[in-house]
């Protein structure tokens, strides 16, 4: 994993990036104040597009760890180069998530960042919004939360989904808001992180308030599925 220190490499891509994001972007950070300074965090809110991704790290004082596909650092040639060396830099871990062990390989990832004391970035949705709906969330999000005790700093994207439809091709120039809500903890639910209710109530409780945050109606079914009916 990238450190976290000043001459990292996510260092250097804040500082080369940052200011041209700032000006494609022009995001406005709405209560950013809410993430620790420092030890375990989780940050989980809505995902628009592809480029969730991309500002999420760029408007974060710490950096932000999350799960990626691994077909972002395995791209061929000088794209597929460049790719690998943004995402990675900024704290992607490719993890393969198909088949049935990927799920549970995400999962003790995620755990991992989160007792090494470090931020965790989870898209609670599994996938990206195929409509700008917010959906069911995945119990990931409580399972993290449970096992180590880490806190939840919900957020919402809005606005990235006018700039890049449909996740694809190049984004155009325009203005998105990152807003982070109050930290979330579930000390409460200490060693029921194998409770499947209480795994509902926790995400759902999260899920809440990532639509209270981001203003979006919410669908009470998975994203995925929604795709595959489509």
């Amino acid at each position: 994993m990238t450190p976290e220190g000043p001459l990292s490499r996510f260092a250097l891509i804040k500082a080369v990036l940052g200011p041209i994001m700032r000006l494609m972007f022009r995001p406005q950070v709405e209560g950013a104040e809410h993430i620790p300074g420092d030890g375990p965090v989780i940050l989980a809110g809505n995902h628009l597009t592809f480029i969730d991704s991309m500002i999420l790290p760029l408007v974060c004082d710490r950096q932000v760890f999350f799960i990626g596909k691994d077909e972002y650092v395995t791209g061929k040639g000088f794209k597929g180069r460049l790719m690998a060396w943004f995402f990675t830099g900024v704290g992607m871990i490719p993890v393969d998530r198909d088949g049935g062990r990927g799920g549970v390989a995400a999962l003790m990832t995620g755990r991992r960042v989160l007792e090494e004391g470090k931020v965790f970035g989870i898209y609670p949705e599994g996938t990206r919004s195929p409509d700008g709906r917010l959906y069911r969330g995945r119990t990931g999000i409580a399972r993290l939360t449970l096992m180590t005790g880490a806190p939840v700093v919900p957020f919402a994207m809005i606005g990235t989904d006018r700039l890049q439809p449909g996740g694809a091709g190049l984004p155009r120039p325009g203005k998105v808001t990152v807003r982070f809500g109050e930290a979330m903890e579930f000390s409460r639910y200490e060693g029921m992180d194998r409770d499947r209710y209480v795994l509902r109530a926790v995400t759902d409780s999260v899920m809440s308030e990532v639509m209270r945050l981001s203003g979006q109606e919410y669908v009470d079914m998975y994203a995925s599925k929604a795709k595959e009916a489509a």
